[in-house]
């Protein structure tokens, strides 16, 4: 399993760094594999949103004993499933190497980042899809762009914040 786990990891930064130079004035390495990672997940995050709304849930509300949940939140929670793991193994073994923090910290420090984000994209969803009467999966999308922004200065200086020099 170690062994599948290097390949997995190696082969993720090769072809995440192959890459690389044609952003390396534009930012650093660091940055960049963020955005690149970060990118796939989101990519992902919003597709599984978008199958799970529309075709899994067919736009339709889920009822879970007494409890309704709308079929944009329900597709939302659905795609975390998958994007939550996905997006700590590319933080930790891709974007985040050097790290002063152990892995158990890190995952606890990056549930709680995740957390923050469930909540952010609770608040959005609900105020884009239900107060303004948006589309949901353009919703999500703009959502996203401030899930983002907050995640990566969480992830840099919280969860994952790198040995300090002395």
């Amino acid at each position: 399993m170690q062994k599948l786990h290097k390949y997995i990891s190696h082969f993720i930064l090769s072809v995440v760094d192959w890459f690389y130079p044609m952003f390396q004035k534009l930012m650093p390495k660091q940055t960049y594999r963020y955005a690149a990672c970060g990118g796939f997940n989101t990519f992902l995050d919003i597709g599984l949103f978008f199958i799970a709304y529309n075709y899994i849930l067919a736009k339709s509300t889920v009822q879970l004993g007494n409890i309704i949940i709308s079929g944009h939140i329900a597709s939302f929670l659905l795609s975390f499933i998958v994007t939550f793991p996905t997006g700590f193994y590319l933080s930790r073994y891709v974007v985040f190497q050097e790290t002063s923090v152990t892995k158990r910290e890190q995952l606890g420090k990056y549930f709680l980042v995740v957390f923050g984000c469930i909540l952010l994209n609770y608040i959005f969803l609900k105020i884009f899809v239900d107060s303004f009467g948006w589309y949901p999966t353009p919703s999500k999308m703009l959502t996203t762009v401030f899930v983002v922004m907050f995640s990566y200065f969480s992830q840099k200086n919280f969860t994952f914040k790198a040995k300090s020099l002395k």
